[in-house]
């Protein structure tokens, strides 16, 4: 249950270090938290993305969804779906 912190913290190891990030690092950190289903922490991911100009993946943002899905926590669901939405 805890991969979600392992991801989490290879990501900051990786900002510390200087280690570019990439649509695949962020997508399985994202499909971690999904896991671990603490959604917060997934859209958390997917603002440093935005901010540090990592475009996100149809994957990244389903593991996003599927997160909160998996909380129950419908409204940031809809919302994503909205962002996928329009980007097409």
């Amino acid at each position: 249950g805890g991969e979600w912190m392992t991801a989490l913290q290879l990501v900051r190891e990786m900002a510390e270090s200087s280690v570019e990030h990439s649509t695949i690092t962020y997508t399985a950190a994202v499909s971690a938290c999904e896991r671990g289903e603490v959604w917060a922490w997934a859209l958390q991911l997917l603002c440093e993305m935005k901010d540090t100009e990592v475009e996100a993946s149809t994957y990244t943002y389903n593991a996003a969804v599927s997160a909160c899905e998996k909380s129950s926590t419908w409204i940031p669901a809809l919302q994503l779906f909205r962002v996928i939405v329009d980007r097409r």
